[in-house]
């Protein structure tokens, strides 16, 4: 076992004039006097006896750099600090105020120099380690909070008690918003710390949070009135910043509460899920736009079967099921109006016309007729989201 080398008959860091040194370059650098250690008995004696630190030194310097960090004194603080103190333990250092030697003063500043040189470099590796180690801490800490609070069953006194120190009060309404890369290469964590800074000016620093889930940008802002107005917020934050690439947003609606919150980012997710289905081509999607998705999603069985018994006989039309379904999309999506139907589908009113009365005499559903457009709305809607005909319906294949 290797002992440890006693230590060499120095001042005492108990000694009025090392005690002076510290309290002073405390108070000058507004940093605790602490964190100096056993540095000035170990600085005097270098300038006295010309001694270069031990190993076992420079580590417990190390780790008053890591303590300096768990205290929240920044790295240029306490480098201030051991400067402050070295220079005023030089101008009271009994080796130089009573020598009239040069040299034996240029050896004792070139042993206090070295001293200095080794210390700070220790000091700020302990500082840098432990901020590197409390940065990890904290990422994982905020990684394993976003997910059991984007996950709705952790336990809600837990969380309620967690979410403090991130500023978030679950009491509160909050929106969930996903951003996610429509290319590959995307550049998600720098997109995610340029959208933290957007979040930040948009809404404050509390009630915010902004995190990376499953390759995708998560961000919880305070629900306002309008729930649309916070994806537009970030999607605007986005533009003038010049991200580059092309990123899909969709917000869930405001909710209140721990489940709240839970609730916004599956609205949110589902919300992504649909556009990505439906080949939307607007890069801002909102939850309640595609609530009617939502609700026809819930029942595969039931909406494959109103798309087989409604639209199946479609096949049978001119050009097939694809022109069909496409003449009533845009129908519907004009308000039943002909005319403006021709001119999206770039044909004439007439063809529009015989598409319609061909549609129901296949269907039974006359478009035109307000208590049968439901269904073949609905159907059409189902048709979307099962991406029929061009992928067969489940009992198409049996």
């Amino acid at each position: 076992m290797v002992r440890r080398p006693e230590p060499v008959a120095t001042p005492a860091p108990t000694d009025e004039w090392l005690e002076s040194v510290s309290v002073a370059a405390a108070a000058a650098c507004r940093a605790p006097a602490d964190l100096l250690g056993e540095y000035l008995p170990m600085l005097a004696d270098a300038a006295i006896h010309g001694r270069r630190p031990a190993s076992w030194q420079l580590d417990a310097i190390r780790a008053l750099g890591r303590r300096a960090a768990e205290s929240e004194v920044d790295a240029g603080r306490a480098v201030d600090l051991y400067l402050s103190a070295t220079w005023r333990l030089w101008r009271e250092l009994p080796t130089v105020a009573r020598s009239s030697d040069p040299e034996k003063v240029r050896n004792a500043a070139t042993a206090v120099l070295r001293v200095l040189d080794d210390a700070i470099g220790v000091l700020v590796d302990g500082h840098q380690s432990q901020r590197r180690d409390m940065i990890r801490r904290e990422e994982a800490q905020r990684a394993a909070f976003v997910d059991d609070l984007l996950r709705g069953d952790a336990d809600v006194s837990s969380l309620v008690e967690r979410a403090e120190p991130f500023g978030i009060d679950l009491g509160k309404r909050h929106s969930v918003t996903l951003i996610t890369a429509g290319e590959p290469g995307s550049k998600v964590e720098q997109t995610a710390a340029a959208l933290e800074r957007i979040v930040v000016e948009a809404f404050g620093d509390r009630e915010v949070l902004v995190a990376i889930k499953d390759g995708r940008i998560v961000a919880i802002v305070p629900a306002g009135s309008n729930d649309g107005e916070v994806g537009s917020t970030l999607k605007q934050g986005l533009a003038r910043r010049r991200i580059t690439g092309r990123w899909r947003l969709a917000t869930g609606r405001g909710f209140p509460g721990a489940y709240g919150i839970a609730r916004s980012y599956e609205e949110a997710r589902e919300a992504l899920e649909y556009a990505d289905r439906l080949n939307l081509d607007d890069d801002l999607v909102h939850a309640r736009d595609l609530l009617v998705y939502r609700v026809l999603g819930r029942d595969q069985a039931a909406i494959v079967d109103l798309v087989r018994d409604v639209l199946g006989p479609l096949h049978q039309m001119r050009g097939g099921a694809t022109i069909a379904l496409e003449t009533l999309q845009e129908y519907f999506a004009t308000g039943a109006v002909a005319t403006d139907t021709a001119r999206r589908l770039h044909v004439s009113v007439r063809t529009v016309t015989y598409r319609l009365a061909r549609i129901a005499q296949l269907t039974g559903y006359h478009a035109a007729h307000a208590d049968q457009r439901f269904t073949l709305q609905a159907a059409v809607l189902g048709a979307r989201l099962l991406d029929w005909p061009t992928v067969p319906l489940p009992s198409d294949t049996e």
